[in-house]
């Protein structure tokens, strides 16, 4: 991913598109991580009740509302905006990668991968499996899922924006509902709920989807 791209559509509100080698394209709407957690997103915060990771925190809405409720929240990010802007928002976060070096490894009650960001790296396995590794053994980690019918899609992915700005290609994936089963045994993780939440009218009013997994 062009991360100097990213970070500078975070600062000056402008959104991306993001392109895909199939030739499918699509908003990364940004506007919506933008601002308070709303919507859907109160479907993940209640359930979170001890110490959580926010894996990808972008500009910070998730860990900034689980501080305003008292929980202990950690966002990591690679970009530098994203970190400068969760923390202005009131969350606690850190210029860190997931595959990197993570602070309390092992010990996350919750571990949060919304917004797409079962995606990162491309290969979400993986990504499931090193998730699985930083959560304590009741750990649970949530995560936002395609709609159903999407299934499992690994492809390249290049961000764009309204001038016509485009950063390098990068490795993708998006995992639909009907795709996860597979790919948390894989990780040696169980689904134990999914779920479906409406977003507010303000942030189009649709349909998003989420799971909870707990080590098998």
């Amino acid at each position: 991913m062009s991360i100097a791209l990213y970070d500078h559509s975070l600062i000056s509100g402008r959104d991306l598109t993001v392109h895909f080698g199939d030739g499918q394209a699509a908003s990364l709407g940004l506007s919506r991580w933008h601002g308070a957690a709303r919507g859907a997103d109160a479907s993940l915060l209640d359930i979170i009740d001890g110490p959580a990771l926010d894996i990808g925190c972008g500009p910070g809405r998730i860990v900034a509302a689980l501080a305003a409720r008292g929980c202990p929240a950690l966002g990591i990010d690679v970009a530098p905006a994203a970190v400068r802007l969760a923390r202005r928002a009131g969350g606690r976060a850190l210029l860190r990668s997931v595959f990197g070096h993570v602070p309390g490894a092992g010990n996350w009650a919750f571990a949060v991968l919304a917004d797409g960001n079962i995606g990162i790296g491309g290969d979400p396995e993986r990504l499931l499996r090193r998730t699985a590794e930083l959560v304590r053994p009741d750990g649970r980690v949530l995560l936002e899922l395609d709609q159903p019918g999407s299934g499992l899609r690994l492809r390249q992915a290049q961000l764009r924006d309204d001038l016509g700005t485009t950063g390098r290609w990068f490795p993708w994936a998006s995992v639909g509902v009907e795709a996860l089963d597979k790919l948390a045994n894989g990780a040696g993780l169980v689904v134990v709920e999914s779920w479906s939440a409406h977003d507010d009218e303000d942030d189009g009013g649709g349909r998003r989807w989420f799971a909870a997994l707990a080590r098998g």
